[in-house]
């Protein structure tokens, strides 16, 4: 039997970052959104469970893999989103992470442009990401759509930043790249930085 996924607390008041993330967005995101990935992820599984006891009988496990993959992403992807914003955040990384970004990026200014416009450029929904090549041990940035689409299957994700409508809608209106802008302010440099120290 699959364990089934919870939605995390968030690791600071919903109106901690404001004012670049207001309180509405964060209740409605945290609490409403990314439940509906947890709740979405949970039934997908509970299908499985159904299909696996009855030979597969009147279960589209093609459609169910594909509410599974696309709920649980989104689960995943929102779990990691949360912590790598705090209160009082933004400035520049330091130690490892710094190091890195400079010799992947050759300046973190670079990089903070490319992951920028990675965000902004999104295609629809979805997510810019700094994430870990554990192949040629490198960082790059990527984009996913939607939370599943255009992803490098061994990349782990360290920073991200949601391009949902519903990360930003309801105070940025539809002018993501102010949204985008905004974000820097609240990284929490100290959580992505441990996030790469599990990698190296």
């Amino acid at each position: 039997m699959s364990k089934k996924y919870t939605l995390p607390e968030l690791p600071y008041k919903y109106d901690a970052l404001e004012p670049y993330i207001s309180k509405e967005i964060m209740t409605l995101h945290h609490d409403k959104h990314h439940l509906a990935y947890v709740n979405g992820a949970n039934a997908a599984l509970d299908k499985l469970e159904n299909g696996r006891k009855n030979n597969w009988q009147g279960v589209d496990i093609k459609g169910v893999e594909r509410d599974l993959s696309f709920n649980l992403a989104g689960h995943v992807l929102h779990s990691i989103f949360w912590p790598n914003m705090k209160q009082g955040g933004g400035g520049k990384p330091g130690g490892r992470l710094a190091d890195k970004i400079n010799e992947d990026f050759g300046s973190f200014d670079a990089f903070k442009s490319q992951l920028a416009g990675a965000a902004k450029a999104v295609e629809g929904s979805g997510w810019g990401m700094l994430v870990w090549d554990p192949v040629e041990k490198q960082l790059l940035t990527l984009q996913a759509e939607k939370h599943n689409l255009l992803s490098a299957q061994s990349s782990v994700p360290l920073l991200v930043c949601d391009v949902w409508e519903h990360a930003y809608y309801l105070q940025y209106k539809n002018d993501r790249a102010a949204y985008v802008d905004a974000f820097w302010n609240v990284v929490n440099w100290e959580n992505v930085d441990q996030l790469l120290s599990k990698e190296m």
